[in-house]
């Protein structure tokens, strides 16, 4: 019986060692890290300083290339824009250039919201969209739209603090008097601060939609 006990551990010792591989040198694992984005350049700081000035809620977008001559660089999330005593909040919009939002931004406060106050008798509230950046052409066009680089936004219609609702398909010829004024009066508004401005007057497929595109340009329809 002693020698079964005696020889129980020494099996056990010699069970370590048999069979089991020895532990393997485990390299420290490594976090995969993202490039850091490039600061933005000196002329798209000057311009986020003016967007900043003129009251505007938004985010900055990392810069993004699609190929086919398609990207968003430059861009911003617009969320709203503040006047002098409301917040106009803004529907629909994807990346939209700094040029393009400033733009945008002034043509809101100073031409729309002025507008409905002075021809409809109540502040706008709300901005509709059918959005900014789509890798797309012009229409009937191999040429890339303003849209493919995120320098156009489409507006659609207009909501204001009274409740009612003005569409540019709905209103531009099927609403009252005063409604077809103002979307006349932004139309024109809009011509003096973009370099491209397209409209119902243009062809049927803006008759929904106002196209807004700072391209340095000068038409208007």
């Amino acid at each position: 019986m002693r020698r079964i006990l005696f020889t129980l551990p020494l099996l056990a010792v010699l069970s370590g060692c048999i069979d089991r591989p020895a532990p393997s040198k485990q390299q420290p694992s490594r976090t995969a890290t993202r490039p850091r984005p490039a600061p933005p350049s000196a002329d798209l700081r000057q311009c986020l300083a003016t967007l900043s000035a003129q009251q505007a809620v938004f985010t900055l977008v990392e810069d993004r290339w699609y190929g086919h001559a398609c990207s968003t660089v430059g861009t911003v999330k617009l969320a709203a824009l503040n006047t002098d005593s409301a917040t106009i909040t803004v529907t629909g919009l994807g990346p939209v250039t700094c040029a393009t939002s400033t733009k945008f931004a002034g043509w809101a406060r100073y031409g729309v919201d002025r507008a409905a106050q002075q021809i409809l008798g109540s502040r706008l509230v709300k901005i509709e969209t059918f959005g900014s950046y789509s890798c797309r052409n012009v229409a009937g066009t191999a040429r890339r739209s303003g849209h493919a680089s995120a320098n156009a936004i489409d507006v659609s219609g207009f909501v204001l603090g009274d409740g009612r609702r003005i569409t540019v398909l709905g209103d531009w010829n099927g609403g009252t008097p005063a409604e077809r004024r103002f979307l006349r009066v932004v139309h024109d508004s809009a011509c003096k601060r973009f370099g491209t401005t397209l409209g119902p007057q243009y062809n049927a497929a803006h008759e929904n939609h106002f196209h807004l595109e700072a391209d340095g340009a000068s038409f208007c329809r």
